[in-house]
């Protein structure tokens, strides 16, 4: 299990589990769906599982090239520590469990996991083909809030497309800056990414204005739903964490990318969704 946890970073979870719990607790906050232990925690279940389909199924796609790549060539493929054979089969493995897990929460959720899997799965492919990967990986996180919606509600709505569309355009954010690593491997290769294609500098005013948009989107549901002071918080906190990461990479000075991608990031999606929950409590419990 431990080399398993290594090949799909469980970490990385972080990014998109917050948005995940924000939609589960706005479904139950603003619909007449009361609050469920048992979709909880299959909606946590299926977050694990399609991500370690997804990032298994990356490092299985991507072996030959981390193997060239000196920043990736201890990646456990590469190194021996996990085979090809078992990422495949743990792909495998993971996404069939994901399938079952949506079949016991309601309908709609399993009609729409084939859907699910296959963007999850789908963006491993586009660096070969297209310098809008960064925007697919947006695409497959950016499921989590309105995914967790529907497995409460069994419908579609506003607000938690909202989020996504926050997720969508900060994470396609952020992996342009983590892309900017391998700016010159990638071109080398004939691999695509907005770095390789644009430099960094011009990737970076990229990277600002996909985020400035992920701030409008977690801003505009002020305008449908009645929040408190928690929520205000975590919206200037989270776009707090946006500006800070582009003060702390730039095109000449690369010594911090891991600083902004994941510590930035993972702080910023987590205490905006305790915020989220701070003012869910609030408001609906305390009548704030």
């Amino acid at each position: 299990m431990k080399k398993y946890f290594s090949l799909v970073l469980f970490a990385h979870s972080i990014f998109a589990l917050p948005f995940a719990m924000i939609g589960f607790f706005l479904g139950v906050t603003t619909t007449t769906n009361p609050f469920n232990w048992l979709i909880l925690v299959l909606v946590l279940l299926c977050m694990v599982f399609a991500r370690n389909a997804a990032m298994a199924f990356n490092r299985y796609l991507d072996r030959d090239i981390d193997a060239k790549n000196p920043r990736t060539q201890m990646r456990d493929i590469p190194s021996g520590k996990v085979s090809a054979r078992e990422a495949l089969l743990f792909v495998i493995f993971n996404c069939v469990l994901f399938v079952l897990t949506t079949a016991f929460i309601n309908p709609l959720c399993l009609y729409l996991s084939p859907v699910a899997l296959f963007v999850v799965l789908f963006y491993s492919y586009t660096k070969r083909f297209t310098a809008l990967c960064h925007l697919v990986l947006g695409l497959g996180l950016s499921l989590a809030p309105i995914g967790a919606y529907i497995a409460v509600t069994g419908a579609f709505n506003i607000v938690p497309l909202l989020y996504s569309f926050a997720v969508l355009f900060w994470v396609s954010g952020f992996d342009i800056i983590y892309a900017l690593q391998d700016e010159e491997f990638d071109k080398s290769e004939n691999l695509h990414s907005i770095p390789s294609i644009l430099g960094a500098k011009r990737a970076l005013r990229l990277s600002e204005i996909l985020h400035v948009f992920s701030a409008i989107c977690v801003i505009l549901p002020i305008l449908l739903t009645p929040f408190s002071w928690a929520y205000y918080f975590g919206v200037t906190f989270f776009c707090s964490m946006l500006i800070y990461q582009h003060m702390l990479v730039k095109p000449n000075d690369l010594s911090k990318v891991n600083r902004a991608f994941a510590t930035t990031n993972g702080i910023a999606s987590v205490i905006f969704a305790l915020c989220f929950l701070l003012d869910a409590f609030l408001r609906t419990y305390l009548k704030f």
